[in-house]
């Protein structure tokens, strides 16, 4: 593609080497001054459209609070690499502590596992040295996070000197997926197929699964899960940390697909790749969904099967409701219904609590959000996030299922729940009220108006652009991840009463070397009214005329159909859109859209 690209920039430079034109300011360029500009626009390599992480890009990630809330811990690589450590930010000090370094350098992708290798490309994980961490949430005033390293499980004490390593892991036999439970107890992770869990104070491993061989896992997710669901995980903690929820998977029915690698100087086995890889139309994995105790003992299997009827094809989502009440999504193979199940665990009946369905598509989330009966007024309900209005928007349930009514309402929608306070009755999210192409931090009531409208929902961050943020746990604060076409990601630590900025933890300028050095400059947004008059948008990167002169240009255009992927935002990563950026310094104009409109269904 790229030698196409190369041949239709050489036929513009020539043009404009043949020509000089008049600039704005009465000056001529002449064809030595245009050669020397484009000379300089060659700058511009095209290795640079794979160099990771992109420019701008190293601000913290992962972030959490602890859990007293004094410190804001995170994943940041000081010399601005892939190349990850757990560090710590003090609330009260303002100063920043390494916190874990691995002791061997951590993940790469040489010390890693096949079966971890395509975990990461389905997650789309980048990251080396350390790629994740968890809090040890227990009741004593202990504070220390849990590290999953290639090598094995390390606890690390945020005030002790050495870290230790809990449980080994080898290449051949690699520990999966390590969880903590709920109250820190304990550790869950998938070994050669098999769900085990750990006893953190007295060092004891117990295999809750049997069974497993290759073609059947217990507690991993499967491909079409996680590459086309988002769902990565195949077990899940009950809120009390006695059961565990996991998947079954059978891929006895899928034949396997060989990939070959071209180019390879050895053959057989290393040249090679042999995938279970269901095709359109033919068999999914069979996923079954079952419950079993941390202590042990019979598995019961709830009342699903998925993968063998149209009807219920894919487990898409599994969570737990207070008094270990289990909730399983079902999705069928059109993707055109979503049934919510409830199972009682100790014997596998299931009761439908409620079902959605479009003409067209569901969309899947994550705002399916329980409600604690010991606090809330509505009784062991739920929040729910529907689009049956064309527009994403929260819905209150009782335990039933039943709709008690709407939460938010409007023409834009809801995408993520951040929080709920039931002692105040806030529920707080991201959405679009104030644009599609920009999302902020709003928070709403706990109730349902009936008839009349709702009070609109009050916004919380501060800046145009995106915003992804993470509340603390007492509901007093949170961390703003914030960046726009003109700003790289910043982090900031905000007041969850008002918005107002507490302090800022990362911020960064755009006197970035690289930015600089590549010319890089964020695309102009562009709005395009459809024949319904829906407006659609588009970003334009456009070719220096300085360099190319005039339009028009040579023209690539970039769609996106499907759903639930937003190409075009008010955010760095479009202006770091690098492939975009190098077409665009070649003189080539790079139309970028969506083909949906962006806030409606």
């Amino acid at each position: 593609m790229f030698g196409v690209m190369q041949s239709v920039d050489e036929d513009s430079r020539q043009k404009n080497l043949k020509r000089s034109r008049p600039l704005s300011n009465n000056m001529t360029v002449t064809n030595s001054s245009v050669a020397q500009s484009l000379d300089d626009s060659f700058l511009f390599p095209v290795e640079e459209i794979v160099q990771y992480p992109l420019p701008g890009y190293v601000a913290p990630t992962s972030i959490t609070f602890s859990p007293d809330d004094s410190f804001v811990t995170y994943l940041f690589s000081p010399d601005c690499s892939l190349n990850k450590k757990v560090f710590a930010f003090d609330i009260k000090t303002r100063k920043q502590e390494l916190i874990f370094s691995p002791p061997d350098g951590g993940l790469d992708e040489c010390n890693i596992s096949p079966e971890e290798k395509l975990r990461r490309e389905r997650l789309r994980e980048r990251g080396l040295g350390v790629t994740r961490y968890e809090w040890v949430k227990t009741s004593t005033k202990r504070k220390a996070i849990m590290v999953p390293l290639p090598a094995g499980i390390y606890i690390q004490d945020f005030f002790g000197s050495t870290s230790e390593l809990k449980l080994s892991s080898k290449p051949t036999s690699p520990i999966m997926d390590a969880h903590l439970s709920p109250d820190g107890s304990m550790l869950a992770f998938v070994k050669d197929g098999e769900l085990h869990v750990m006893n953190l104070s007295y060092n004891e491993v117990r295999q809750l699964t049997v069974g497993a061989n290759t073609k059947i896992s217990h507690g991993l997710a499967e491909y079409i899960a996680e590459e086309e669901m988002d769902r990565k995980n195949g077990y899940w903690w009950s809120l009390d940390s006695k059961y565990i929820a996991f998947t079954q998977v059978d891929t006895s029915k899928i034949p396997p697909f060989r990939i070959m690698h071209q180019g390879k100087s050895s053959v057989g086995s290393d040249a090679q790749e042999d995938h279970a890889y269901s095709f359109a139309g033919t068999s999914n994995a069979v996923v079954r969904l079952g419950v079993v105790s941390v202590s042990g003992g019979p598995i019961t299997w709830m009342d699903l099967l998925c993968g063998e009827t149209d009807e219920e094809e894919y487990l898409a989502r599994v969570c737990w409701m207070h008094e270990n009440i289990l909730i399983a999504q079902i999705l069928n193979r059109l993707h055109t219904k979503l049934k919510i199940l409830r199972f009682d665990i100790k014997t596998g009946e299931r009761k439908v609590l409620l079902v959605e369905e479009e003409d067209s598509w569901i969309n899947l989330h994550d705002c399916f959000t329980p409600l604690d009966k010991s606090i809330s007024k509505y009784s062991g309900g739920f929040i729910w996030a529907s689009e049956k209005t064309g527009f994403r928007h929260l819905y209150l349930h009782d335990g039933h299922g039943t709709c008690l009514g709407a939460i938010t309402e409007g023409d834009w929608m809801v995408e993520q729940i951040a929080g709920v306070n039931e002692a105040t009755g806030l529920v707080y999210f991201t959405g679009t009220l104030d644009g599609p192409l920009e999302s902020h931090l709003y928070c709403a009531k706990l109730t349902t108006a009936g008839n009349t409208p709702l009070d609109p929902p009050i916004r919380l961050t501060n800046g145009k652009g995106k915003h992804v943020v993470v509340l603390d746990h007492r509901m007093g604060s949170f961390v703003d991840i914030h960046d726009s076409l003109d700003s790289p990601p910043r982090v900031l630590l905000c007041s969850l009463k008002d918005g107002s900025v507490i302090l800022p933890i990362y911020e960064q300028t755009l006197a970035i070397p690289r930015i600089e050095r590549l010319h890089l400059e964020p695309p102009e947004m562009v709005e395009v009214q459809a024949c319904d008059g829906t407006l659609l948008y588009g970003a334009l990167y456009k070719p220096s005329e300085t360099i190319f002169g005039p339009p028009p240009y040579k023209t690539m255009i970039i769609v996106y159909g499907g759903p639930s992927v937003q190409l075009v935002s008010d955010s760095w990563i479009n202006t770091v859109d690098m492939r975009a950026q190098y077409l665009r310094s070649r003189g080539i104009l790079v139309w970028k859209t969506t083909e949906e409109p962006l806030d409606a269904d």
